[in-house]
């Protein structure tokens, strides 16, 4: 296995409040902590989720997104470069440079400060990231990009601070990174093979198995609409 090991930009957490003009609310405008944070098996302590029915929970107790996607960003959205080169843009909890969806692999294992996590899914963009940046087709843009940013099961709780060390300790799928996920659930969305080998990989969170699962049964793709919001949204003016 090759050694890993870079250093956390930033530990970030949020609270509830409005976002956009629309009565819709989040936790997505995220602020950095200074000195060590609590982790728990649902998440930094301070963190909050709106609607935990697609947020938090033990399977996306921790959203790290990769600063190294700002010049990518930057370069499609002038616009935007007060919210995109910053850590905490697209509401992760852990924001970093070095690593990126192409060398995190499912159900790695990685040291945080004195926290253990595991790698359990990619993030499914919605329709908050629209209104976080105020582009009615955000949330489709970063899960056409495959920059979606990765969530963790807490293993071991701990502390995790800015600057600790952020290190590999177990690859048990390296045929399997976040890379090649992604491009089989959102791009090549129904080779059987692939959704097969999907269904079947244990460290992957059981909601994205049986989203293999049900495409394999129907053979059908479902519907994105609803969760990414397409349609026009308003410029949110308090975006952060």
């Amino acid at each position: 296995m090759q050694a890993m090991r870079i250093a956390l930009q930033a530990v970030l957490t949020g609270r509830i409040a409005p976002l956009g003009d629309g009565g819709t609310t989040s936790a997505i405008d995220k602020e950095a902590r200074e000195g060590p944070v609590a982790l728990g098996r649902l998440g930094f302590a301070g963190d909050e989720q709106a609607d935990p029915r697609f947020h938090g929970g033990p399977e996306k107790a921790v959203h790290h997104y990769a600063l190294d996607h700002a010049a990518a960003w930057r370069a499609e959205l002038p616009g935007l470069l007060d919210l995109v080169e910053r850590p905490g843009a697209f509401g992760e909890n852990l924001s970093s440079l070095g690593l990126t969806e192409r060398e995190v692999c499912i159900g790695d294992l990685w040291r945080a400060g004195s926290a253990l996590l595991q790698v359990s899914q990619a993030r499914q963009p919605c329709f908050k990231l629209n209104l976080r940046f105020g582009v009615p087709d955000m949330a489709r843009r970063v899960q056409g990009s495959g920059r979606t940013g990765w969530y963790y099961r807490v293993i071991e709780p701990g502390n995790v601070a800015a600057g600790d060390a952020l290190e590999l300790v177990e690859r048990p799928h390296p045929d399997w990174p976040l890379s090649r996920l992604l491009h089989h659930i959102y791009v090549d969305r129904l080779d059987a093979a692939a959704l097969r080998a999907i269904a079947a990989l244990s460290p992957l969170s059981e909601s994205w198995r049986a989203l293999a699962a049900r495409r394999l049964a129907s053979g059908a793709v479902e519907d994105w609409s609803r969760r990414l919001g397409d349609g026009v949204v308003r410029p949110n003016p308090a975006r952060g």
